[in-house]
């Protein structure tokens, strides 16, 4: 606790001394580039990552980056996203795996979730990440490489439900949204983006890439 308090002093000794101005303008409103959905997994800063400043990105965070689909829960994710949408007026909307990715590990391996019951249910969101990957990646045995797709293959099922939410639908109709599938490896700081015109996560640097 020590750190984070003497952090804070640094923050306000160094940082916001030298950005006041920046930090005095968020007081008239924010206008957010993008609503980034990621999970709540603690080596990931996406502020960091993207070398942005405060209030330019609206941040969704929960275990496994998940969107329920719409009417499903009545949560926060709802919320967020609605808000973002309706409110904030964001153009595009990024959801974001990464790397050994706990919850898609449980999601794989489910006795880790026999204490873990909230978990569990949390994780029923993910029922098709689940069965696709049991049905369609039989083939793929290496524990590592099966993580891996399980990650890709969950942020396209969120995007899926992304979509199941009026906001967004309405959005996309009129061709003000767009949505992003990502996946960040923190061991090695690449991001990879999905393309759906080769239906595969490919390296992003350089490339904007839309989901289908």
């Amino acid at each position: 606790m020590q750190k984070l308090v003497e952090g804070i002093h640094q923050f306000q000794k160094d940082v916001f001394s030298s950005k006041q101005q920046l930090f005095e303008g968020l007081a008239d409103g924010q206008h957010p580039l993008a609503l980034f959905i990621t999970c709540s997994d603690s080596r990931i800063d996406p502020n960091l990552l993207m070398q942005t400043e405060p209030g330019e990105l609206f941040i969704l965070r929960n275990a496994g980056n998940i969107v329920p689909p719409y009417g499903a829960v009545e949560g926060g994710e709802a919320a967020t996203i609605e808000y973002a949408v309706s409110v904030l007026g964001v153009k595009d909307i990024i959801i974001c795996g990464h790397s050994h990715c706990g919850a898609m590990g449980g999601l794989l391996d489910q006795s880790q979730l026999e204490r873990l019951p909230a978990v569990r249910s949390w994780l029923s969101h993910c029922e098709s990440t689940h069965r696709i990957i049991g049905e369609n990646y039989a083939h793929i045995t290496d524990a590592a490489a099966r993580l891996t797709a399980t990650v890709e293959e969950n942020v396209l099922v969120q995007l899926e439900h992304l979509r199941t939410h009026p906001t967004v639908a309405a959005a996309l109709g009129r061709k003000a949204l767009n949505l992003h599938g990502w996946v960040y490896k923190f061991e090695s700081g690449q991001v990879f983006g999905y393309n759906p015109k080769d239906g595969q996560f490919v390296p992003i640097e350089g490339t904007s890439f839309a989901a289908p």
